[in-house]
């Protein structure tokens, strides 16, 4: 892979922007979570946007969690790009079908190039809040996942409505 120029003027500014979003505290949680799933601690104190890039850029400890949540993923170990980039995808497809919101997903690219990290945190804790939801014995992350309540009304109820007469 041929190494990104640094970013000079807007890309530069960019940058900064993305990396001013980055919560250490979100982190910490995703890391802990990450590694209460798993069972085994997977980031040997690394930790910072440069240790969980590290350790997640391959994709493969991404799809250990989502094996662990009941897919059944073939893992790349590769250490070709292309590989690692595959894994990260089928863990986006994962996070998918798994009933994560479509905006709740990062790109590939956020990962495996480091261009938005604060995205792939957020993507963690939402596959967190939804993997709680679906199974109360995971460990919680982040504040629980409103479930649908919808409300039905009888005619009765619905003509009541109708004869209130607001001033």
């Amino acid at each position: 892979m041929a190494a990104r120029p640094r970013g000079y003027g807007f890309s530069a500014e960019a940058k900064r922007k993305i990396e001013a979003k980055y919560d250490t505290e979100q982190e910490e949680k995703a890391r802990e979570w990450i590694e209460a799933v798993l069972a085994e601690k997977v980031f040997e104190g690394k930790e910072g946007i440069d240790g969980v890039h590290e350790i997640l850029r391959s994709g493969a400890v991404l799809l250990r969690v989502a094996n662990k949540l009941g897919a059944n993923i073939k893992i790349n170990e590769s250490k070709l790009a292309f590989k690692q980039m595959e894994n990260i995808g089928n863990f986006l497809k994962f996070m998918e079908s798994y009933g994560c919101a479509r905006s709740d997903l990062f790109q590939t690219v956020d990962l495996y190039e480091k261009q938005n990290m604060p995205s792939v945190i957020d993507g963690i804790h939402a596959l967190g809040r939804k993997a709680a939801l679906k199974d109360p014995n995971l460990p919680q992350l982040g504040p629980k996942e409103a479930e649908a309540n919808p409300r039905s009304f009888s005619e009765e109820q619905m003509r009541g409505r109708q004869a209130i007469h607001m001033p």
